[in-house]
């Protein structure tokens, strides 16, 4: 049997190693929502996607996978669509000049 000393350091090292064990995700986490180079943002049925870097390629579609907005050789900073169809989900597909393309699901009321 361990003398009392000897089992409270054992216990204190191992909630040491555990604590380190169990650290967060790295900053850089690529599943992180936040490190892409835009913001979708809706206001009623309006939809407009802001940029920070200069947008080539905007496509949005439906669940049922119907093209309602495809804009092509977009260049600007800046993208605004009023869907005319009374879906609720929306996919939207941004693309950059040499990046590769950022989907996002969105829902609109």
């Amino acid at each position: 049997m361990m003398r009392p000393a000897t089992r409270r350091f054992m216990v204190i090292a191992s909630a040491v190693l555990l604590s380190l064990a169990t650290q967060a995700q790295p900053e850089n986490d690529p599943l992180k929502k936040d490190n892409k180079p835009y913001r979708i943002l809706t206001s009623g049925k309006q939809v407009t996607i802001k940029s920070k870097k200069t947008i080539k390629h905007v496509m949005v579609w439906t669940s049922n996978g119907h093209r309602i907005v495809e804009q092509r050789d977009l260049n600007a900073a800046s993208f605004s669509f009023q869907p005319a169809m009374k879906e609720k989900v929306f996919f939207v597909m941004i693309q950059y000049e040499g990046l590769k393309p950022y989907t996002e699901k969105i829902g609109i009321p």
